[in-house]
């Protein structure tokens, strides 16, 4: 709800600070007093489009500060929490407009623009009245108004539900479809890379296997040297392992005499000369690898070129050939093989759009059944508003299907009829604001709890009206005062007897320089005073009193 506005020097409003509380408050005041100011200044607070003239003669700049007290899961606070503005405490809007025209906007203190100030203002407040009309003037909110008073949120998830899945499913169809499409309009490339891929047959670890045998076949002059003259080293004019069979022989023609201490140097020799026998070995095998094919260099060169090559074409590393291989097999196998996945998507789709329409359906079924009920309720409310020969009807309407959607498949639009004999239209385009704002107010009455916008403004919503329909809307102000906070700009007394809270809005002169607006809060005998002079106009009497008295008692049962 709106807790306290500020106002600095709008037109004639010098300085203002109002404080406001829950339920039904009426503002009255004499003609003329300003009591369209405050609607002014609020609105610009609310994102309205600014005006220089709105800026009081003399002073550089208006501003406007209104804060809202509201609970933690309000959709407000949701989106300042998006972007960032969100606070603990209440939310705080304040817009600033220059002599110049130049204006700024503050949400919570912080700068904003002002199609968020407009956005937030929109759900904070709704006005109705004889100018711009807000909430349910709107087509936009008939539906969710429509489905809030029938509590359809069990019919809502369900069918968001099934709208989820239905896209999920025909983004998997067309996902597919266009992977498909893409890769038959490759074939060609992906059979020519395959083919080259089959006849290279990268292996893994290749690259470095050949790179380590490149090594050792460009360095293997020296290699043989070095190989060479360990041989000679080895198999000389006394070889080595000739040299450990002598030395074995001399030791084992006094081991027994030795008492098994030679033991130990018998088995090292005979493992020194099985060692001695492999490294022979070993270097027979890397010489006669090295003295081999004198073209296994350029063969091994050709082959790292080939894979480097064809590595560079694809964008891949040559460990990664090996991979790509699969991938482009898996490619072509999927275009050789795609009508059966794509038969099971486009199956899964159409299953999904079923599942769609049947949720769809049953809610629309549910607001056809809660347009009636609706339509009646709205009926009974509005001979009591002096509005007998109007009718009111919700129209239901199905959406192409390019336009279902999370809510369903349905167009919701609140029309009426204010004259006999003329046909239903667009309540937003009703000829007189007057009847408009009531209407407005037998809406939010029965709709009180539809809308997120905790306080509600009518503006002269009594206008051409006395007697008992003021009487009867008055009541239904009162009763609408109980679920939201309503301010009501009356000149009718019986209005205001049945205001919760009561602030008259007066014009001072002081001098022949300064005219100010200012709005006194009014308990006790000085709203007595106002009510009488409602009813009596300038001179009160005790007639009026009296009348008065009888109003707000009236008020109170």
């Amino acid at each position: 709800m709106l807790a306290r506005l500020s106002i600095r020097d709008v037109v004639l409003i010098d300085q203002l600070d109002l404080a406001l509380e829950p339920g039904f408050a009426a503002l009255t005041g004499e003609t003329g007093a300003g009591k369209s100011i405050l609607l002014d200044a609020l609105g610009l607070a609310l994102g309205a489009r600014g005006d220089a003239k709105l800026v009081r003669h003399g002073s550089e700049q208006a501003v406007v500060t209104a804060a809202f007290e509201l609970g933690d899961n309000h959709p407000v606070r949701a989106l300042l929490r998006e972007r960032g503005l969100d606070s603990d405490g209440p939310i705080i809007i304040r817009r600033a407009m220059g002599a110049d025209g130049r204006g700024r906007a503050f949400v919570n203190d912080q700068p904003a623009t002002i199609a968020l100030l407009r956005e937030v203002g929109d759900r904070l407040v709704e006005i109705q009245g004889q100018a711009e009309q807000h909430g349910l003037a709107d087509p936009a909110t008939h539906r969710p108004a429509l489905d809030a008073f029938a509590g359809l949120e069990r019919e809502l998830a369900a069918v968001a539900a099934a709208h989820a899945g239905w896209r999920e499913a025909v983004a998997a169809r067309d996902g597919f479809a266009a992977m498909a499409s893409q890769a038959a309009s490759d074939e060609a490339f992906l059979r020519h890379a395959l083919t080259e891929l089959e006849a290279l047959d990268p292996k893994p670890g290749e690259e470095t296997q050949l790179q380590s045998e490149r090594q050792l076949l460009m360095n293997r002059e020296r290699l043989v040297e070095s190989l060479n003259g360990a041989m000679a080293e080895l198999s000389g004019a006394r070889p080595v392992e000739a040299a450990l069979r002598g030395a074995r022989r001399h030791l084992e023609r006094v081991a027994a005499k030795a008492g098994g201490a030679l033991d130990p140097v018998l088995g090292a020799l005979d493992r020194a000369a099985i060692e001695v026998a492999e490294v022979v070995r070993l270097l027979e095998s890397v010489g006669a690898s090295i003295e081999g094919d004198s073209s296994r260099l350029q063969f091994v060169d050709d082959r790292l070129f080939a894979l480097r090559d064809v590595a560079r074409k694809h964008r891949v590393d040559v460990s990664g050939l090996p991979q790509l291989r699969q991938e482009v097999a898996a490619k072509l196998a999927a275009i050789t093989d795609s009508s059966a996945e794509r038969a099971r998507l486009e199956k899964r789709a159409a299953e999904a759009r079923t599942a769609y329409i049947g949720q769809a359906e049953t809610l629309s079924a549910a607001r056809k059944a809660a347009a009636a009920k609706l339509d009646k309720v709205i009926a009974k409310e509005l001979p009591p508003l002096k509005l007998e020969k109007a009718r009111f009807a919700t129209r239901i309407e199905p959406l192409s299907e390019g336009d279902w959607g999370a809510e369903g498949r349905d167009r919701v639009a609140f029309e009426v009829s204010t004259n006999p004999g003329t046909p239903l239209g667009p309540i937003g385009r009703i000829a007189s604001g007057g009847e408009l704002a009531r209407f407005m107010l037998a809406l939010k009455v029965v709709l009180a709890r539809s809308g997120s916008a905790p306080t509600l403004v009518f503006d002269e919503v009594d206008s051409g009206i006395g007697g008992a329909t003021a009487a009867a809307v008055g009541e239904r102000l009162a009763r609408l005062g109980r679920d939201v906070q309503v301010l009501v700009v009356t000149h009718s007394p019986q209005v205001a007897a049945r205001a919760t809270h009561h602030y008259r809005v007066e014009k001072l002169v002081r001098g022949a320089a300064k005219t100010t607006t200012r709005v006194e809060p009014l308990a006790g005998e000085k709203r007595r005073e106002e009510i009488a002079r409602m009813l009596a106009g300038a001179a009160v009497t005790d007639e009026a009193r009296s009348a008065a008295d009888a109003l707000m008692a009236g008020g109170k049962s």
